[in-house]
């Protein structure tokens, strides 16, 4: 189901073109995943699930000015945009998702139903990591650049290129064996998206009428010439399979898998 590399490649030179911008900002939804408090902020929902993703900012220091410059960048759209158009995650918690596994409403059911569901899915991500550990020994770890903002229905991110093929192809091998691994397909987990890698850094709140989408459009390419100027990497050292019950923290014990580059 994933891209080649050129195709990615092709895809992803797409969302970052201020006449993408100018398309997508006439679609933007309020996110479900926080909803408005008493004091008019926005607070996290119930999401509960589990993806596979890279340490959170909180847990690493090798990718620091990396994710400070996020940091920052996330501070500047705050700024810049209407009040609480965007409700920014914690920057503590910024990661790169490798795979998602599931979520919601189908996490909900499936931890009623089968008692020892999570277990199961943890012994199921074990061998999945342990498959590609012998399968990516001796390869480096991966590189990924900041291409520039990418807006999706309800939420802003950066999205992110690889530095090379091998860099792609490293991480969609990974990816092959979670989703191909029948006892996590006996779960009922499937791959659901293209891998489109990023780090989302906020999700849209409230949507007013008098919203000026073609300024807002402006500001996205404005945003991107200024921060592109800076080029920065993230580099992929490890996979970890972490548990969420919201959008603002991914957290994992001790002794739950983790893969290696």
């Amino acid at each position: 189901m994933d891209e080649s590399y050129q195709t990615y490649l092709n895809r992803a030179a797409k969302l970052t073109l201020p006449a993408t911008y100018e398309s997508q900002v006439h679609h933007l939804q309020e996110s479900p995943k926080f909803a408005p408090a008493p004091d008019g902020s926005r607070q996290a929902v119930s999401f509960p699930g589990y993806s596979v993703i890279t340490p959170s900012w909180e847990e690493e220091s090798e990718n620091s000015e990396f994710y400070a410059n996020l940091k920052a960048l996330q501070a500047d759209l705050v700024e810049r945009l209407d009040d609480n158009l965007l409700v920014p995650i914690p920057p503590e918690s910024f990661h790169l998702t490798l795979a998602d596994l599931i979520w919601d409403s189908a996490y909900r059911e499936l931890a009623a139903s089968k008692p020892d569901f999570e277990e199961q899915l943890r012994e199921a991500i074990a061998q999945s990591f342990g498959q590609c550990q012998q399968a990516v020994e001796g390869h480096a770890p991966s590189g990924w650049q900041i291409f520039g903002l990418m807006v999706m229905p309800r939420a802003l991110a950066v999205c992110l290129l690889p530095q090379n093929r091998d860099a792609y192809e490293q991480i969609l091998q990974l990816r092959r064996f979670i989703y191909q691994n029948p006892r996590l397909i006996a779960l009922g987990i499937e791959q659901q998206y293209h891998f489109t890698p990023h780090v989302t850094l906020g999700y849209f709140g409230e949507i007013r009428p008098q919203l000026d989408r073609m300024s807002l459009a402006s500001i996205l390419s404005q945003l991107n010439q200024q921060w592109l100027e800076r080029p920065q990497q993230l580099w992929v050292k490890q996979a970890q399979l972490r548990k969420f019950d919201d959008m603002t923290r991914y957290y994992r014990q001790p002794d739950w898998p983790v893969l290696e580059f």
